[in-house]
């Protein structure tokens, strides 16, 4: 039963296991190289200012918990699965505590700052 299992080629199996390219020596089909694709995204320049920067992240994190609430509430409705009220929570939870992450160091380096001697 198990006497053919090494002389497996391409015309055994019915073509070249659909995987395209060429055959090599030892009867297998050598898969055809991919080519990198390029990125078709065009990306918006990032803000060089500080506050700026902190000011898109804080828009984002605003429109990710509105999303967020807007989720949860179309789940108590019936509008949306279990599932999309796990993921829309859930990414607001992340949201919350980054920021709250951020707002910590920014406080503790504003104390800092107010420790130094001028």
């Amino acid at each position: 039963m198990l006497d053919g299992v090494g002389k497996l080629s391409p015309s055994t199996l019915g073509g070249s296991y659909g995987l395209g390219g060429t055959t090599g020596a030892a009867g297998l089909t050598q898969p055809t190289p991919v080519t990198s694709i390029p990125n078709p995204v065009k990306t918006e320049p990032l803000p060089t200012d500080f506050g700026a920067v902190l000011g898109q992240m804080t828009l984002e994190a605003i429109s990710t918990l509105k999303t967020g609430e807007q989720t949860a509430i179309a789940g108590v409705r019936g509008q949306a699965t279990t599932q999309q009220v796990v993921e829309a929570v859930m990414a607001s939870e992340q949201t919350l505590q980054t920021g709250i992450a951020i707002r910590d160091k920014v406080v503790s380096a504003y104390l800092e700052i107010s420790r130094m001697t001028i």
